[in-house]
């Protein structure tokens, strides 16, 4: 995997030469919800000076998630106008139904669904986005490991649930977790286009499946089967030892011994 790391979790002490001292150090991501504050209405100075400095902020909300968070309501949400609503869909409590619709609704947060939060929010959260023109705004994370606990495949399994549940179109779904993350969070990823990051991953339906390919699966809620991963333009494994085996496997010319032997 590639990793974007160096989220910085915003706390009452920090000024704003601090963020502007972050952005110098290549810091653009900020997470809000954990920190020393004791209404979560006060990080609203923290939140400013972290967009002025160009870092995006993504807030917690719904319920506490773990020891030393708090509840943030949809009054907080709207005080705070943070750039990602983190875990609309709960992390792992759920926001009301009525102001999960007045953050859609009123303001342009992007919505992140997860795999660490509650099932029935999201599908009722992305039927509305997708009936609504919003869905541009819908991101797809796993949010663990968390309370919830660790899920190698928390990403594609969220993406099979809401493509089987909602009746959505895979790829649609699909492109959720990937170009709308890419977009929101300014990565150089996400999508298959001259200049972007050489990053694909080659999947099938699963071997068993009663579906003919990768999105047929997802339709079904089939989880595919990763049968090759590149990054950067090279390739770094065959047949993923999390999914299941893939339905037809990549042939891959000259043979790598080296990397047909990992996975099961």
């Amino acid at each position: 995997m590639t990793v974007h790391a160096g989220s910085v979790v915003l706390e009452p002490c920090l000024t704003d030469q601090d963020f502007a001292d972050l952005q110098a150090a290549g810091v653009r991501l900020a997470k809000f919800g954990f920190g020393l504050y004791e209404d979560p209405a006060d990080g609203y100075d923290q939140v400013r000076s972290a967009q002025k400095h160009g870092i995006t902020v993504m807030c917690h909300s719904g319920g506490a998630s773990i020891p030393g968070s708090k509840p943030i309501t949809p009054e907080h949400l709207l005080h705070l106008a943070p750039d990602v609503c983190g875990h609309i869909n709960g992390g792992p409590t759920s926001l009301p139904a009525a102001g999960v619709d007045t953050i859609i609704e009123q303001t342009g947060m992007a919505l992140q669904l997860v795999q660490a939060g509650n099932l029935r929010s999201a599908v009722r959260i992305i039927e509305k986005c997708h009936a609504e023109d919003r869905f541009d705004r819908v991101v797809i994370g796993s949010d663990t490991p968390t309370g919830t606990g660790v899920m190698p495949l928390g990403v594609i399994k969220t993406v099979a649930e809401l493509s089987s549940l909602s009746g959505i179109d895979p790829a649609q779904v699909w492109a959720a977790a990937t170009g709308n993350n890419a977009r929101t969070w300014s990565l150089p990823a996400g999508f298959v286009a001259a200049g972007a990051a050489a990053d694909i991953v080659v999947m099938d339906a699963p071997w068993g499946s009663t579906a003919d390919d990768a999105l047929g699966a997802l339709a079904i809620g089939d989880i595919p089967g990763i049968t090759a991963v590149i990054t950067a333009g090279v390739l770094r494994n065959l047949t993923s030892r999390n999914t299941p085996r893939a339905a037809r496997l990549v042939h891959v010319e000259p043979a790598m011994p080296h990397l047909a032997a990992t996975g099961h």
